[in-house]
């Protein structure tokens, strides 16, 4: 209660503060399919414009530097009141264009902070890792470029439906890939290879994971303005071949209400025995209506003998993930069903959320079932494009299992360069 009392607290100076503030114009909103992603999107680096020079030394003088500056806090009270403060960020140097052709590089960082975080076993490692700090080459890449045309090899940061960057903590994922991308009539198509990954998802003690036994390969098309849609197909050897599809459409019923409806499918067809199979079905309706949004999802798995699903390389692409709970935690033997409902306020410089998840599996052969609950509450404020602050609570109830119940609260500061 003293968490939720410190959001409510949070959201309300954020909302004053933003109605002291200036008007200023407001800008179409983007459309995020589930809460997973709003949390996702809170905190993302700015890509700055890449200049084109026409000597090789000036690939180096006319260089672009960026970056950004986070801290964050994140308590568990629940699990023993474990609790860690976090400060790090990325540092990114990429070379101008050559007749297509640039480099770039950059450093992930995050460091806790001993005087503001738990002690031993009063530490909440989930902010990075278990070692106190950690530091990498993230990214690290060759990119060439011809009219719509890119390829790209190296360490990188990709942001597809099972494979993502997932920038929920201090360090988001990257991939070792080749990767090819191509835009026609509005339509991104994409291909590649995923040899490696490394961040928040495949765990900071470890080194850089393989996607797969053999890497994974994927081909995708996406398409978003009114009208979206996501094709994608991927290949991991002696695991599984996922197909997975969504199509959305925003109408804009007049200047004050929109309407945004999804679909969405997910197939996996398990490969040598793996244990990976799966059919999960998803829908999606939002009504906003002055600056408030009101939304519900849902997704089924269905049931599939000793088999479980796979959620991919990162946060997930179905519309019920919330800032943790996700079907696919609960759908191994058995069907699944999990249902979202969710209020969403946008004025000028702030976000608010609230969102409301039941997860529920029925019994599988050894007659367990599983039934979750999750509450999220989420603030942001934006002061301008660079600095932003944001918190979230998140509160999931165990129904089947009491005792693996908690509740955690996140604050963030993001500030880019």
């Amino acid at each position: 209660m003293q968490n939720f009392i410190r959001i409510s607290l949070i959201s309300s100076f954020l909302l004053s503060s933003s109605l002291l503030s200036q008007e200023v114009e407001t800008e179409k909103r983007t459309r995020i399919h589930s809460v997973h992603k709003v949390v996702d999107q809170v905190g993302k680096i700015d890509v700055k414009e890449i200049s084109e020079v026409d000597k090789v030394r000036k690939m180096f003088s006319d260089g672009t530097v960026s970056g950004q500056l986070r801290i964050m806090y994140s308590e568990s009270p629940e699990a023993n009141k474990l609790y860690t403060t976090a400060t790090g960020g990325i540092i990114k140097y990429e070379l101008a264009e050559y007749h297509g052709l640039n480099a770039g590089a950059a450093v992930y960082t995050s460091y806790d902070m001993p005087f503001a975080s738990g002690l031993g076993a009063q530490r909440y490692t989930d902010l990075s890792s278990s070692k106190e700090d950690h530091t990498d080459m993230s990214e690290a890449y060759i990119n060439y470029k011809y009219e719509d045309f890119n390829i790209r090899v190296g360490r990188q940061v990709i942001d597809t439906p099972l494979a993502d960057s997932d920038d929920i903590r201090m360090i988001q994922n990257s991939f070792e890939a080749y990767t090819a991308t191509y835009t026609f009539a509005g339509v991104a198509f994409m291909a590649g290879h995923l040899q490696k990954w490394h961040g928040v998802d495949a765990g900071l003690d470890n080194d850089w994971t393989p996607t797969g036994e053999d890497g994974t390969n994927l081909v995708g098309a996406s398409y978003h303005d009114g009208l979206e849609f996501n094709l994608w197909y991927y290949n991991i050897p002696k695991m599984t071949d996922a197909f997975y599809m969504d199509i959305g459409l925003e109408y804009q019923m007049s200047d004050d209400f929109l309407l945004h409806l999804g679909m969405q499918y997910l197939h996996e067809a398990e490969l040598e025995s793996s244990g990976v199979a799966a059919s999960i079905y998803g829908a999606l309706v939002e009504v906003v209506a002055y600056d408030i949004g009101f939304n519900l999802a849902c997704n089924k798995s269905d049931k599939r003998i000793g088999k479980d699903t796979f959620s991919g390389f990162g946060g997930g692409t179905l519309y019920t993930n919330m800032d943790t709970s996700i079907l696919n935690d609960i759908t191994a033997d058995r069907d699944a069903l999990s249902i979202v409902a969710g209020v969403s306020y946008e004025i000028r410089k702030v976000g608010l959320l609230y969102a409301y998840g039941d997860f529920s599996g029925d019994a599988d052969s050894s007659s367990q079932k599983e039934h979750r609950v999750e509450q999220d509450i989420g603030a942001e404020y934006n002061f301008n494009d660079e600095f932003v602050v944001a918190a979230i609570y998140a509160d999931m109830r165990d129904k089947e299992n009491p005792a693996n119940s908690w509740n955690r609260v996140q604050l963030m500061v993001n500030y880019n360069f």
